[in-house]
């Protein structure tokens, strides 16, 4: 999709994006090889330039969000899906008065490394530093803003995609077990039905010495991540139809 989209060109708007499709120029290559102006000579020197310079910045994700507004980052996906991470915290409920973090977990797709406090929390700060995109669910109200007061000086991956307004606009709404419902991912039985509060309580029950409790909390966090790779690839397929070229394959 990167390499098909023109929104990012400043001008650019997406009823234009969409007359620049439908003369059949799909893709930069098209456009940079198209012997006939598609808008005007003015406009199409300004687009090859801009043109030029993504393609050479291809790899770049910096280029990219510059350009992007955040509704539109869900188009980096196929680009940077191997450099992207799932992300997902438990907290201890904040009864302390804040939410202190219990554990971390991290999905690249094909790994799960799950950080624990008290016992390798402070890895999570160099782990993440290996991805430029991270994608969650409400981490925008919730996860991020927790992670930056619990690390001083984290780094997180430049570009973040939350899955909670991106599935908004494909009409899925509500929290994150209730869309798995709707989609059809299915939890293992262990920690089918558990919610956020259940998950603060696993934790309580493992500081009072029930390492079953963790072992459950830890399953409990690893399908929170594991399971918003499938949503994000839903939520990249259907915003193709909607704002897409309709000849785009999947991904």
């Amino acid at each position: 999709m990167l390499e098909q989209t023109f929104i990012h060109i400043p001008g650019i708007g997406p009823k234009t994006e969409q007359a620049i499709w439908g003369q059949g120029v799909l893709t930069w290559e098209q456009f940079l090889n198209h012997q006939r102006p598609i808008l005007s000579p003015e406009k199409d020197r300004l687009i090859r330039q801009e043109l030029t310079a993504s393609l050479e910045h291809l790899e770049d994700i910096h280029f990219f969000l510059d350009r992007l507004s955040t509704p539109d980052l869900w188009r980096l996906y196929p680009a940077f899906r191997d450099k992207t991470v799932f992300l997902d915290i438990e907290t201890d409920g904040g009864f302390q008065g804040f939410d202190e973090i219990t554990v971390i977990g991290l999905y690249d797709g094909w790994q799960v490394q799950t950080f624990i406090n008290g016992i390798n929390l402070e890895a999570f700060e160099e782990a993440v530093l290996a991805y430029e995109l991270v994608i969650t669910y409400n981490g925008s109200g919730f996860d991020l803003p927790c992670l930056r007061r619990s690390f001083r000086h984290l780094s997180l991956p430049a570009g973040h995609i939350d899955l909670r307004h991106l599935l908004r606009r494909i009409g899925l709404t509500g929290g994150l077990k209730a869309i798995e419902k709707k989609v059809g991912l299915v939890r293992e039985p262990q920690v089918e039905g558990l919610d956020g509060l259940d998950a603060v309580r696993l934790w309580r029950a493992y500081q009072w010495g029930d390492r079953s409790s963790l072992d459950r909390l830890i399953l409990y966090n690893t399908m929170d991540i594991v399971h918003l790779k499938p949503l994000m690839e839903l939520g990249f397929q259907k915003m193709k139809v909607l704002c897409g070229p309709k000849t785009l394959r999947p991904i």
